[in-house]
């Protein structure tokens, strides 16, 4: 057995990923109620359990056509928001071929990449681009364990941002969350980050590749919060939302309520009407008692 087929067996075995039909229930814990967004239904989009040293760490809602994930789906997870990995950039091969292995793996050094390019961005995607930036839906300092941090660096997580927003108002927005989560949010936090579209796109060798986001938004819900939080704060539990304008000026991020944020995006992409971030909009007792009757 030669050294590359050694190393490929390892990462089958250490890092994993699966393409799914339905989230199975595993990966429905990281959505409140184990129940993922409604109301976004597309041929393109695929949904992803994303998996690393044999753990499921969050899911994503994935689209084949723009090259971008709709939405990462995660649990928050205390921390310093200092501490990062150093680890390659990953792929999910079950979005360009027939498998049943579930295994995410890091990009080759080769030229292989382009075997992958037609369901998912690659490397070359965002070589040599000065304005944006890969931006993270789950970011890492929103989590804690190095593995869980790890498993945000896969290019199905990521989307265009320009480099201001993501280094600006968007980071800022990511310390908030972090911060007002890790002082008054006393159970688990569900997150669900996501993007709209408008037709821009990264293009290479004069084609179409990725789409570029119009507005990054994001949604939380914390049913077990404390409850002698400062009212501002206070005020923002158990859910809470926020959208922000992907551009060099104009991009501060405004924080509203999920309705608010659901209002918005039915007006501004694809969604349905029957669009719903939570399950029962992280309100705990109309959530039980729905799924009683």
């Amino acid at each position: 057995m030669d050294l590359w087929t050694v190393f490929f067996c390892f990462l089958l075995v250490t890092v994993r990923s699966e393409v799914q039909r339905d989230f199975s229930p595993e990966c429905r814990e990281f959505m409140y109620m184990g129940t993922p967004p409604r109301g976004l239904e597309n041929r393109s989009l695929k949904k992803i359990c994303q998996r690393y040293n044999g753990k499921p760490r969050y899911v994503t809602l994935y689209d084949v056509v723009d090259h971008i994930p709709v939405y990462s789906a995660y649990t928050f997870k205390r921390s310093d928001g200092v501490k990062k990995v150093d680890v390659p950039w990953m792929f999910e091969p079950q979005l360009s071929t027939e498998t049943d292995s579930g295994e995410m793996q890091p990009f080759p050094s080769n030229d292989v990449h382009e075997s992958f390019a037609e369901a998912q961005a690659i490397l070359e995607d965002y070589s040599n681009i000065v304005d944006f930036e890969r931006g993270h839906l789950n970011p890492d300092e929103h989590q804690a364990h190095p593995d869980d941090k790890a498993a945000t660096y896969t290019l199905t997580n990521v989307v265009p941002q320009i480099r201001e927003f993501n280094v600006g108002y968007w980071k800022q927005h990511e310390h908030i969350i972090r911060r007002r989560l890790n002082n008054y949010c006393r159970g688990k936090a569900y997150i669900v980050t996501g993007v709209t579209t408008s037709g821009k796109m990264i293009r290479r060798n004069n084609i179409d590749r990725v789409a570029v986001p119009t507005y990054l938004w994001s949604a939380y819900c914390c049913v077990d919060y404390d409850h002698n939080a400062p009212f501002d704060e206070r005020s923002k539990f158990p859910v809470f939302a926020a959208h922000g304008l992907n551009e060099k000026e104009g991009a501060e991020v405004i924080e509203m309520s999920v309705q608010q944020l659901e209002d918005f995006l039915r007006k501004n992409t694809f969604v349905d009407k029957r669009f719903q971030i939570f399950f029962g909009n992280c309100e705990p007792n109309d959530a039980i008692m729905s799924v009683k009757t």
